[in-house]
């Protein structure tokens, strides 16, 4: 159709799972094109991701599109999610009769992009996004912090790459977790939201949905408490 919802959640720390099922029944019956996940889903311990794999739907009735999070580096994490998700670094598009949408997939588990990340990243805008009508980038950690932390903080050189980047080509919307605190504000043309984590035991437990049309990308926080 014409307009579409994209759900996306983060910070799940499986462990419980009584939001993440919560997350999945409600995008099932809103008719979800996808659901995005941006890391932290596990703690990193095998029989967490164990958990999280018992309780994804099925794929054939819902498009999912994980991304890894620091805490799920955790233990020798990467090595079973490597196993059950593939890479963390891609590409996604949604084709409506109008328009096509490109969505982005970043790996900032660790903290950075690294240089073979970076030219991917910049190959992938300069060549492709003047063929799609939105551009949208999913990734772990938030680029802006709300907060005194020392957990996985974004080397300001490459932030400033990376704003640049998003500037010269039209990034509309960046989404991210890891910061527990929902968020948004813009640089320049670039909306950025931060998102509340999924955990059952967060006080303010939500995910995002994004609402996607000829106009514009709208977006909604719906709490889970």
């Amino acid at each position: 159709t014409d307009s579409y919802n994209i759900n996306v959640m983060g910070d799940s720390h499986v462990g419980g799972t009584k939001n993440l099922d919560q997350f999945f029944i409600n995008s099932q019956a809103e008719n979800a094109s996808a659901v995005v996940m941006v890391g932290d889903l596990t703690t990193g311990h095998k029989e967490d991701f164990d958990l999280l794999n018992q309780h994804l739907p099925d794929k054939n009735l819902l498009n999912q599109f994980p991304i890894v999070g620091n805490h799920d580096l955790y233990f020798d994490g990467w090595k079973t999610y490597y196993e059950m998700f593939g890479s963390s670094t891609y590409t996604f598009t949604v084709s409506t009769p109008s328009a096509s949408d490109l969505f982005i997939c970043l790996d900032t588990g660790g903290g950075t992009l690294g240089k073979q990340q970076l030219s991917w990243l910049k190959e992938v805008l300069q060549n492709q996004r003047g063929n799609f009508r939105y551009c949208t980038i999913f990734t772990h950690t938030n680029l802006f912090r709300l907060r005194p932390t020392t957990s996985t903080n974004p080397m300001q050189e490459e932030l400033e790459v990376l704003l640049d980047l998003f500037l010269k080509n039209e990034v509309n919307m960046v989404v991210t977790g890891h910061d527990h605190s929902r968020n948004t504000d813009n640089f320049a043309n670039t909306e950025h939201v931060i998102m509340d984590a999924l955990q059952d035991i967060s006080k303010n437990a939500s995910y995002l949905k994004l609402i996607i049309d000829d106009t514009k990308i709208d977006y909604t926080f719906i709490d889970l408490n």
